[in-house]
């Protein structure tokens, strides 16, 4: 949803002078962000009083009474709710309309027009046939200001005149080609007065006396149209047989799957004054409508939902849950998930800035329980008969009042090391048990999830930690975790003796083996904020020694020149781009080395290019709060630092765009004629095999957050479907870390 100046949203980008202790001063940009349009959907089915699901037109009465018409009868909308009809019923001059064979109908000049396979009828009161026009099969009609009527024809746009006779409407583009001379699809005037209509080959405006023409290149998502509709403020919706698209003039929006309709098979369209755009459908009727609100009632709907329905245990992990059905909270589904550490650590993350922002003594609370939940992964390990060194993390925990979740676990470990991974652990038990017999812990804990400890520990230890006891509960867990890795030659040890899959952190690793030279420089990169973490927070300088051994004697500082190997846009692994923006952000932030400092914002400066056109908000505040305004100095001169022009632009967008309902709902996008696809180049390593249906718009941005559902920031975005039946919960981790973050560094600035 692009920022829409009809709906009178209050944003601007304003200027501010630019932190202390830049390297060049410079303005900072905010955007001002007040009430805005914030889009949702509500689908109508029998239970909401339709007569039937099966609803092949809307029609819009004299009295502008809408009306659904269905394989069963007709239904009324009042008051917000659906009235069935009897089958008999006149209604208007629709009451009695076998529903069928019409294809569409509309009120004029105080009659009704039907169109149908055949043509099209005009009905008096009395359901008289008065004029019949033979003009073979009509798909859609439409009346301009002056009264004439207009049908979207086999034989293209026709204009109907009197005595049952018609006139063809043609449009030439700038090579000749004629528009609208057969097999037209749909016919409208927008709220200006101009003649639209829809072909195969796109969707015609007309401008004054000339034309303007919109296909795919010009932005159009799809061209398999049903209908038109005209909305306030010149929007015009387009109905296809796979979703519906509105479009403000500028920007080209596409509505699809079960979050938006009902079913992707678009009927019919009417459009209410206050631009509610009312969707007929072969499973129902949606409505898709704008509710006002701000950024923060948005997440104050995430925070309550979140602690309704996502929080596990008694400790509050934070990740995705199951549902009942789709779309049904009635019921929640709880399981353990292999992040639950980096989920929980990312959302008390957010909590830290939220408390840092506004000083709410219940982000304070969620912060601290979020801290309580990653100090226990540390301390449950140490209470079981099989551990681990002192300071181990666990992945997660889950009762044991659920199965024993060792029943299989080896036998799967055999086949996933025999077909998937050659490198991974076979040992047992994956699980160990609390001594109490209340809890099992997750072993073989990866570096996914000590990069989100990490992240949070600081801004805990930061933001939220206000008393010594505070502070000293989190330098314990932060000295532990970190004097476990360097007491095991920079490795996560786990109870069976050695590291775990992916916590090989050591030099002889990390330069020497080619197992790991595709980890050297984002491992590197995560051990010099590890270490730079715990000089901060604990002000030992043993921690210092190391970060310069590893530095001067194994290179570890050039190794994260290069964080990845990656071929372009879309390339590498996006769970690894999620894991460099929290380790760059703390590392940048942190170090006492000016040096050090120089060329981690060049490498985060160089790795987040790549990431800007995906629209991030996580990712484009991590760099602007820390990268801007510095000078970086290389051997062809002095280079100005800076996120590219439309950076918090695009990051806004993505905060106003998520959608509030957070299930699973798929998305498909690799049929739209505005997509590009990528090359087989993107990817991790040139060995990998080619991943299909990954794209871009041809604006040179991935697809917007309302056409495509992800859990967490680590999902590709480059991937253009997106499979999901609404029977998973999502956290709303994924708006509240970038919304706060932004708060906090003020970028964003609440009015």
């Amino acid at each position: 949803m692009k920022i829409r100046l009809e709906h009178s949203l209050a944003i601007a980008i304003i200027a501010a002078c630019c932190l202390a202790g830049r390297a060049l001063a410079q303005e900072k940009q905010a955007a001002k962000a007040g009430a805005y349009p914030q889009e949702m959907a509500r689908h109508y089915t029998v239970k909401e009083g339709l007569p039937s699901n099966n609803v092949f037109n809307l029609y819009r009465s004299p009295e502008g009474e809408l009306l659904a018409i269905t394989d069963a009868g007709h239904a009324v909308l009042k008051n917000g709710k659906w009235k069935a009809l009897p089958r008999d019923a006149k209604v208007e001059n629709a009451g009695t309309l076998a529903p069928a064979s019409v294809n569409d109908l509309t009120a004029w000049n105080g009659q009704t027009a039907l169109a149908s396979d055949q043509g099209v009828s005009l009905l008096d009161a009395d359901h008289k046939t008065t004029v019949y026009f033979a003009a073979g099969q009509v798909n859609q009609l439409a009346a301009d200001a002056k009264g004439a009527l207009y049908g979207a024809s086999q034989y293209g746009i026709v204009k109907f005149t009197g005595a049952g006779s018609f006139d063809p409407v043609v449009a030439l583009d700038d090579q000749g080609r004629q528009w609208g001379a057969r097999d037209a699809l749909g016919v409208a005037f927008d709220s200006t007065g101009a003649l639209w209509f829809a072909v195969k080959a796109g969707v015609v405006q007309q401008a004054g006396d000339t034309w303007k023409f919109y296909t795919g290149e010009e932005g159009l998502p799809y061209n398999d149209f049903t209908c038109l509709a005209a909305g306030p403020n010149g929007v015009m919706w387009m109905g296809t047989h796979l979703g519906a698209i509105r479009f403000d003039g500028k920007e080209w929006e596409y509505r699809q799957g079960g979050l938006w309709l009902a079913d992707d098979d678009v009927r019919d369209i009417e459009v209410d004054a206050d631009g509610a755009a009312w969707i007929a459908t072969p499973a129902g009727v949606s409505c898709i409508y704008f509710q006002t609100m701000t950024l923060a009632e948005k997440a104050a709907f995430y925070e309550e939902e979140m602690e309704k329905y996502i929080r596990r245990t008694e400790y509050g992990y934070v990740s995705e849950v199951g549902l009942k059905g789709p779309g049904d909270k009635s019921e929640i589904i709880y399981n353990d998930s292999d992040n639950d550490g980096l989920w929980t650590s990312m959302y008390g993350a957010g909590e830290c800035f939220a408390y840092a922002a506004t000083k709410d003594p219940k982000a304070k609370d969620r912060a601290k329980r979020a801290f309580e939940a990653l100090r226990f992964l540390q301390k449950v390990t140490q209470e079981s008969e099989i551990k681990p060194p002192h300071g181990y993390a666990a992945r997660t925990i889950r009762g044991t009042d659920l199965p024993d979740p060792n029943i299989g676990r080896v036998e799967d470990d055999i086949r996933k090391k025999a077909e998937e991974d050659s490198e991974w652990k076979v040992y047992e038990p994956r699980w160990p048990k609390t001594k109490d017999g209340k809890w099992y812990w997750k072993s073989d804990t990866s570096s996914d999830e000590l990069d989100g400890h990490y992240f949070f520990y600081p801004a805990y230890y930061d933001l939220a930690a206000e008393t010594e006891e505070e502070k000293e509960r989190v330098r314990e867990v932060v000295r532990d975790l970190t004097d476990h890795m360097l007491e095991h030659n920079y490795t996560l040890i786990d109870h069976d003796g050695k590291p775990t899959r992916w916590s090989d952190y050591s030099p002889e690793s990390l330069n020497h083996s080619w197992v790991w030279w595709p980890e050297r420089g984002l491992k590197s990169l995560s051990m010099l904020s590890y270490l730079t973490v715990a000089e901060h927070m604990t002000g030992d300088a043993k921690y210092t020694e190391h970060i310069k051994l590893l530095r001067e004697q194994h290179a570890f500082d050039t190794n994260a020149m290069i964080t990845k190997v990656q071929y372009g846009i879309g390339s590498g692994n996006q769970s690894d781009d999620e894991m460099a923006i929290m380790s760059y952000y703390n590392l940048v932030k942190y170090t006492k080395d000016p040096e050090l400092k120089h060329d981690m914002i060049y490498s985060f400066y160089a790795y987040w290019t790549l990431m800007q056109p995906e629209m991030n908000p996580f990712y484009n505040f991590a760099f602007a709060a820390l990268g801007s305004g510095f000078d970086y100095r290389e051997p062809w001169g002095i280079q100005h630092l800076a996120p590219w022009e439309g950076w918090l632009e695009d990051s806004m967008d993505t905060l106003f765009s998520f959608p509030l309902d957070r299930c699973d709902w798929g998305h498909e996008n690799s049929h739209r004629l505005d997509i590009e696809l990528l090359p087989r180049q993107n990817h991790s390593l040139p060995t990998e095999p080619y991943r299909m249906h990954r794209g871009l718009r041809n604006n040179g941005k991935v697809l917007p957050v309302e056409n495509r559902f992800f859990h967490h920031w680590n999902t590709d975005p480059w991937h253009l479907d997106y499979p999901g039946n609404g029977q998973s919960l999502g956290s709303g981790t994924v708006f509240l870390l970038p919304y706060y973050m932004g708060l906090y560094h003020g970028f964003i600035v609440e009015e």
